[in-house]
């Protein structure tokens, strides 16, 4: 019999090393329809100051601007993912182009850019110049929290810098010179409980509540945060993949078809980097394959409170995206062969709608990112035949071209996952 709950509590073991700090979030009276005008300005030129001052040493000016540029950031995401959501779900007049695909193709996007147009003007964040990518790259590791922890530091502000510090480490588990300040505000001062991440993401909160209930044996509750941490994920992801095509930066001076390739390519790696950028982060450990995870917790849970019905459909979904999983394959195996028991019908082992969803998206991404990087990267005597390439090539020159290069997941940290649904292989009684 596998102990589960000894692993459970291995979690939760993880769980006590964090600790609790009162912090005012970056984010507590924030509206992105409601932002103040007196703070409206570009975000390069916020974070440019606000690194100028650091540089300077005039912490209260960077710590200003700091702030300013996280939330400047924010509200560039939010208004941005308004944007691309009013737009997917608007209307849009059609017109008949059934003897010309190209002109029908033209058509939808012209009015999706029209109606993007209209929606951006209303934000003044939205215009021009938006941040390059090494910017938007800063806050995606969460660079600015670490020039944040140490200009509090440098003010004697600890109750604003730890927090900043533990928000920083929450992305960048890795950083040793961070963990060893951690390690020192640990030796000096009381922190009990959990810190504050300022940039927190709801299904976290929600996933966690659920590991901690199902070691504590509470398989009923567990289930409801778990479904809920499963819910907020997928929306979250959704928006994800809604902000890779939001701000999208032509390269000057190419072709027109060309272009859009790039883009498209560009926005497929946004895509698949979305599960990286959303993984959340326990006791310094990345959850990897947080979907499966979820899945994995839940069929332990529903067997546990005898739910067949529901606990099939997860084990199903768990070994869609896991499908060597051995002890998965076995608890599949045991439920098929007391059907009759657990009141199990065909379509019961058949992974959920959204975990259908979810892996087909992430699949297709993936394929079609491999295919079109393939086509881009083909030399010229795939494409024209060995003849006609070595007459061109005769003719030319520049023949030296760099490719689109391979789209890589990074992979951080192990993490334990639940093995099996508690009773790996034993037998009904």
């Amino acid at each position: 019999m596998l102990n589960f709950c000894a692993k459970g509590r291995l979690l939760l073991t993880l769980l006590c090393f964090t600790f609790v700090f009162t912090a005012v979030t970056q984010y507590e009276s924030y509206n992105f329809k409601n932002f103040p005008k007196e703070e409206l300005m570009p975000l390069t030129s916020a974070y440019g100051l606000a690194l100028d001052h650091y540089a300077a040493e005039n912490w209260t000016e960077s710590v200003k601007y700091l702030e300013l540029s996280l939330r400047l950031h924010r509200l560039l995401k939010d208004t941005a993912r308004y944007c691309m959501r009013h737009c997917n779900n608007a209307k849009y007049t059609e017109l008949s182009f059934k003897e010309n695909l190209d002109l029908r193709a033209y058509w939808h996007v012209m009015m999706r850019a029209s109606c993007l147009k209209k929606c951006r003007a209303r934000f003044p964040a939205l215009h021009p110049p938006l941040p390059s990518q090494e910017i938007t790259e800063d806050f995606s590791r969460r660079s600015p929290y670490r020039y944040l922890h140490f200009a509090h530091s440098k003010l004697n502000d600890l109750q604003r810098a730890i927090p900043c510090a533990y928000t920083y480490l929450q992305r960048n588990p890795k950083d040793q010179e961070m963990h060893r300040l951690m390690e020192q505000y640990k030796s000096q001062y009381d922190l009990s409980g959990s810190l504050t991440d300022h940039e927190e993401q709801p299904y976290e909160s929600s996933f966690l509540k659920g590991v901690k209930l199902i070691s504590s044996g509470d398989y009923s509750s567990s289930v409801d945060h778990m479904e809920e941490a499963l819910r907020l994920y997928l929306h979250e992801y959704e928006l994800c993949q809604a902000d890779c095509e939001g701000i999208s930066r032509l390269t000057p001076g190419s072709d027109f078809y060309p272009a859009v390739a790039d883009v498209c390519v560009g926005v497929l790696k946004c895509k698949l980097k979305c599960e990286e950028n959303l993984i959340p982060n326990v006791g310094g450990y990345f959850v990897e394959k947080f979907v499966a995870t979820i899945y994995h917790y839940l069929q332990y849970a529903y067997y546990k409170l005898n739910n067949g019905r529901s606990a099939v459909p997860c084990a199903s979904s768990y070994f869609l995206f896991e499908p060597e999983d051995q002890v998965m394959k076995q608890n599949l195996q045991y439920y098929k062969a007391y059907s009759q028991e657990w009141g199990l019908q065909p379509e019961h082992f058949t992974a959920r709608t959204e975990a259908l969803k979810h892996f087909n998206q992430t699949v297709t991404q993936k394929q079609m990112l491999a295919l079109a990087e393939g086509y881009l990267e083909m030399d010229d005597e795939d494409f024209f035949g060995p003849e006609e390439a070595a007459l061109l090539a005769s003719e030319s020159s520049d023949v030296d071209f760099e490719g689109m290069g391979d789209y890589e997941e990074s992979i951080y940290a192990k993490w334990w996952q639940p093995r099996g649904k508690g009773d790996a292989g034993e037998s009904h009684t």
